[in-house]
C-alpha cells in the first residue's frame, strides 16, 4: 500500500487562501496531509470537506493540524517543555506506520538554531519507543541541512541584522541531530543534485520543509518532491512536499 504524504506550512492560518490552497492539495492527491500554522480550525475543516478527506484534527493558535483520507486511529499533540510548538503524533489502525509533524522555531540566528536543537532532542526522545516501527517525521524545520548553503543577502534585512548579531554565520545542528539519530532525508537522498528549495515561493532560496524516516526502511519511500509552480506561489510563502511512502498492513 502506497501512502502519499504532504507537508505543507500555510502561512498564518490559510485565512483568505483557502481557493489557492485547495487546488494545490487536490493536485497533489494526498491520503494524509500534515499542516503548519494551521492556527484557524475552521480552514482546515474547509479543506478537509473540499478535498473529500475523512478525519481533520486541528486546535485554535495550534501550528499542526492535520487532514487523512485513510482511516486515523488516534492523534494526539506533545507540547515538550520549552517548545514553541506542540508536536502532532498520528496512529493508524489499519497500517504499521505512525506520522510526526513538526514545526521547529523559527528564524536564522545562532540562538533560534540552539533552541531547535533543543526542541528536536525533545521530540526525539518523546518518541524512542517507536524508534523499532517504521515511522515518519515530516514538517517545517525552519533550518537548513548539513552542506546546503543560506545566502544571507536574499535575507529580509531585519532577518539579516539577526545573522549578523549571531557573529555572521549560523552552525546549522539540527539537521545533523536527526540524521545521527538514525533517519534519511528522503528528499536529499532521492536527488542529492537538486535544490529542492521550499521558502519563500516568491524568492526559494532555503530548504525549510523535510521528509524523514528511519534509515532501514529507506527503501519503502519511492517518491518525494517539491511541488512548485503557480497556484503553490499564491497559496502560501512556503511549496509544499509530497512524499510517496509503502506501508504495510
Amino acid at each position: 500500500m502506497t501512502i502519499r504524504l504532504l507537508t505543507y506550512n500555510i502561512k498564518r492560518g490559510g485565512v483568505g487562501r483557502e481557493r489557492a490552497l485547495q487546488q494545490v492539495i487536490l493536485g497533489c492527491r494526498p491520503d494524509l496531509v500534515i499542516f503548519q500554522e494551521a492556527t484557524r480550525p475552521s480552514v482546515i475543516q474547509g479543506l478537509a470537506k473540499a478535498t473529500n478527506m475523512q478525519t481533520m484534527g486541528a486546535v485554535s493558535r495550534q501550528s499542526l493540524a492535520f487532514m487523512s483520507r485513510i482511516p486515523v486511529g488516534r492523534y494526539e499533540w506533545h507540547r515538550p517543555r520549552f517548545s514553541r510548538h506542540a508536536f502532532l503524533e498520528i496512529g493508524f489502525p489499519e497500517i504499521s506506520f505512525r506520522v510526526f509533524g513538526v514545526h521547529l522555531s523559527a528564524v536564522h540566528a545562532a540562538w533560534t538554531e540552539r533552541r531547535r536543537a533543543f526542541e528536536l532532542r525533545a521530540l526525539l526522545k518523546s518518541i524512542a519507543r517507536h524508534q523499532s516501527g517504521f515511522h515518519a517525521l515530516t514538517g517545517d524545520f525552519n533550518t537548513l541541512a548539513p552542506g546546503e548553503l543560506l545566502d544571507i543577502a536574499k535575507l529580509p534585512r531585519r532577518l539579516r541584522a539577526l545573522v549578523w548579531m549571531s557573529g555572521g554565520r549560523v552552525r546549522f545542528r539540527t539537521i545533523q541531530l536527526v540524521l545521527d539519530a538514525g533517519y534519511a532525508d528522503a528528499f536529499r537522498t532521492l536527488h542529492p543534485g537538486k535544490p529542492g528549495m521550499t521558502f519563500p515561493t516568491w524568492q526559494p532560496h532555503v530548504r525549510l520543509d523535510y521528509a524523514f524516516v528511519p534509515a532501514g526502511h529507506l527503501e519503502r519511500v519511492t517518491r518525494c518532491e517539491v511541488i512548485a509552480g503557480p497556484d503553490a506561489e499564491k497559496a502560501s510563502d512556503h511549496f509544499p512536499m509530497l512524499t510517496e511512502i509503502e506501508v504495510r498492513r
